[in-house]
């Protein structure tokens, strides 16, 4: 049934970190000018970033992570290799890799990793999603200097959204990973694994990569049963996620289970079990009995865990 004017003006994909990008990209204009001409715009703004950090200045009590063009400069941001967002209400907006490492910036500048900046909420939604959008673009530039086709130097176009081969003149660009990302469910209990990496107590729902030629659906129902040996029947989405690890989208959903026998994949997960309403509420709210939790607040797997136990 169509039901899009039932639905909510502001979506799920809207709360989660990393989705507060306002930039306005104007992917119609750009071209061989695009770099050149933002950097001249007097109001030019940089975020930077090197080794899984960005840069931050210390502001108000907060932190800033723009810089002009000149403090760029000073900080030694490669420049020669700055990617154009898009534009602000402000002016342009660019990326650049960082020059230094972190022990040789100013006392002035903090260098922190993506993943505290925003489970810590160190800047504002627009800025973190700005952070997504600059950090998977970089990295796909670091990674991708060579032709896939010939194995030539390739030389970044089109405000840093394009790279040409310089021998055979293919054009490459961006990517992005889907991940699916799912709450397998009953009507009273969902189930959650534990990963090895987890921090001690926490409980997620499972994710794994979109394969070549397989639907979101498809790839839910296939990680589940691999990962947990439970098989599902309806599957639907919820929200998505840009997740800057390098540059992945999360497609987060929820999965009805068909059965509850887990048998789980144990290279992959520490442990996996069902969870009760009531159990989940109690992670969410930090007063679980046995120290249990759930994903931080920004996480997609957190709004999924919690739109179940509050539905």
């Amino acid at each position: 049934m169509f039901r899009l004017f039932d639905a909510p003006e502001r979506e799920p994909s809207q709360f989660v970190g990393f989705a507060g990008n306002r930039i306005d990209r104007q992917a119609e204009s750009r071209d061989g000018n695009s770099i050149g001409a933002a950097l001249a715009h007097p109001a030019a703004r940089l975020l930077i970033l090197r080794d899984g950090r960005a840069h931050l200045k210390l502001a108000d009590g907060g932190f800033d992570p723009y810089f002009d063009l000149a403090e760029a400069e000073t900080l030694r941001a490669r420049v020669d290799q700055v990617v154009l967002l898009g534009f602000s209400d402000s002016g342009p907006v660019l990326a650049a890799p960082g020059g230094l490492p972190a022990e040789q910036l100013p006392e002035s500048i903090k260098a922190i990793d993506y993943r505290s900046i925003y489970t810590q909420g160190l800047v504002d939604p627009s800025a973190l999603g700005a952070l997504a959008q600059a950090a998977s673009l970089l990295a796909w530039h670091a990674t991708h200097r060579f032709c896939g086709r010939c194995g030539h130097n390739t030389e970044s176009s089109d405000g840093g959204y394009k790279r040409v081969c310089l021998n055979c003149n293919a054009g490459h660009f961006p990517r992005t990973d889907p991940v699916a990302i799912m709450l397998t469910v009953t009507q009273e209990k969902c189930l959650m694994g534990r990963g090895r990496h987890f921090a001690p107590g926490m409980y997620s729902a499972l994710a794994g990569f979109i394969e070549p030629g397989e639907t979101i659906e498809a790839a839910v129902r296939r990680e589940t049963f691999e990962e947990a040996g439970i098989r599902l029947g309806r599957v639907v989405y919820h929200a998505s996620q840009p997740w800057p690890f390098p540059h992945t989208l999360m497609i987060g959903c929820f999965g009805e289970a068909l059965n509850e026998d887990i048998h789980p994949d144990t290279w992959e997960l520490e442990d996996c079990r069902w969870f009760s309403r009531a159990e989940v509420l109690d992670m969410l709210a930090g007063s679980h009995a046995g120290g249990l939790c759930v994903p931080p607040s920004g996480a997609i797997a957190h709004h999924l865990i919690r739109a179940w136990a509050e539905s």
